[in-house]
Parts: C-alpha cells; sequence; structure tokens
C-alpha cells in the first residue's frame, strides 16, 4: 500500500505571521494536532502541539503575541506519495515525527500520521508502537 491511499488529502495550514493563539484556535476547530505553515504556497515549517508546548507555554509567552514562525519546527521530513507504508513509518521512527507532509512536484498534497497508517495496517502497530512509546520508555529507564 501507498501513502497516496493513506493520507489526509484536506490539510490544514496556517500563514508563519499568524499567531500561536490563532493557530491553537484552528486546531481545535479542526481537532487536529498540527498545523503545516505554508508562505505563497511554499512548505515552511510545521506546527504540533508538542511545538505550542514546548516553545510557548514552557518559556511562558504569550500566545496572542508569539508567532507561528517563532514556536513551529523547520526541520521539515516529508514523503512522496508513491512511497510504500513501510518507507513513511521508517521515516517516522528514524527523524521521531508522527505525521509527514507529503509532497508531489513541490507541492503539498496531504499529510500521513501514524494514525492513518494503524487504521489500514494494523500489523505496523509494533513499529509505531516503538515511536510513540518512545517518550515513556526513556522515562521509565531513566530512573
Amino acid at each position: 500500500m501507498q501513502v497516496k491511499d493513506v493520507m489526509t488529502k484536506e490539510v490544514k495550514t496556517i500563514s508563519p505571521e499568524a499567531s500561536i493563539q490563532e493557530a491553537a484556535k484552528t486546531m481545535n476547530h479542526y481537532n487536529i494536532g498540527c498545523l503545516v505553515v505554508s508562505e505563497n504556497e511554499i512548505l515552511k515549517g510545521i506546527l504540533t502541539e508538542r511545538d505550542i508546548l514546548r516553545n510557548v507555554v514552557a518559556e511562558n509567552l504569550n500566545a496572542s503575541d508569539t508567532k507561528v514562525k517563532d514556536a513551529m519546527s523547520v526541520d521539515i521530513v516529508f514523503i512522496e506519495p508513491d512511497a510504500d507504508l513501510e518507507d513513511a513509518v521508517e521515516a517516522m521512527l528514524k527523524n521521531k515525527v508522527k505525521r509527514l507532509p507529503v509532497i508531489d512536484k513541490n507541492r503539498l498534497i496531504g499529510i500521513i500520521s501514524t494514525m492513518d497508517i494503524i487504521s489500514v495496517e494494523p500489523k505496523m502497530v509494533e513499529q509505531i508502537a516503538k515511536l510513540v512509546l518512545l517518550p515513556v520508555h526513556k522515562k521509565l529507564t531513566a530512573g
């Protein structure tokens, strides 16, 4: 099975100049955990709930004054639509990410998440569990 068979095609995007408060409201409205950051149809980054927690809340910054560009992740790992799901899982594990923008001919056409993959390929649950449980496992073994 290929990424294009599983990906979410309606990707919610936001401008790097938008506020974190606007981003959080958008995520809440659509019940999603990330927004792809783009400007003039060019992928600039990805903003996740974790980015907001780590780069805004934990730093005691004001969400209405902080711009998306100041909290987003800029090292974007993406995948092509014709890639196999196994390749997507490998990329997620290698880069410790749970979502991959899907890019075709330099254009954002979708996004694929661990949950998308699990829903169609239950046999990959064990591999994805390594990614999802990584922080918990580290905490358990660190103490």
